[in-house]
This record gives structure tokens, sequence and C-alpha cells, in this order.
């Protein structure tokens, strides 16, 4: 599998960390029901889905990517702070 880094061109997935989904997070005043929701009811989806990617043996960039879950093929990649996603330096 291939990512293409916006910043470096196509790399080998290798050179990535999956950071998890790209989902909105609520506003740490939202409340525990709100918080629990976001951390442990989570779709698993078959097909396109939208993840977050760090080019951690690269530029360091983080990446919103738009993957099949099914075929692995990337379907879209945009750097993270252009697709509106704030990024917490230590997100694991």
């Amino acid at each position: 599998m291939r990512i293409t880094c916006p910043l470096c061109g196509a790399r080998d997935h290798r050179e990535f960390t999956y950071k998890g989904a790209a989902l909105p997070v609520p506003a740490l005043e939202a409340g525990t029901v709100a918080w629990d929701t976001h951390v442990h009811l989570r779709e698993n989806p078959a097909g396109p889905h939208e993840e977050l990617w760090q080019h951690s043996m690269g530029c360091g960039a983080w990446l919103k990517v738009r993957r099949n879950t099914v075929s692995h093929e990337i379907l879209a990649v945009e750097l993270a702070q252009d697709a509106g996603l704030a990024i917490m330096e230590e997100r694991s």
C-alpha cells in the first residue's frame, strides 16, 4: 500500500503511523456521555473510511486519508490542517 503525502509524494505505508479514525472530537466541556460515545461507540465500516495518519518517518505531517478498508485502496489524501482537523501533538 502506498500513501501519497501532499508534501513528499508517494511513499510506502511503512513510513506512516496510523493514528485512528478521523472523527470530530467533542468539546472538552461536552460531558461524559459525549466523550464515552466518542471513545467507545464508534462505527467499524467495511468500505470507504476517513483516518488520521502521520508521516512519522518522513516530514512528520498529519494526514487525513480516505481508505477503503476492504481493498486498502487509498481514495484521497490531504493535510489534516487543510481538512479542518485540529491535531494534538500526543494523539495515540
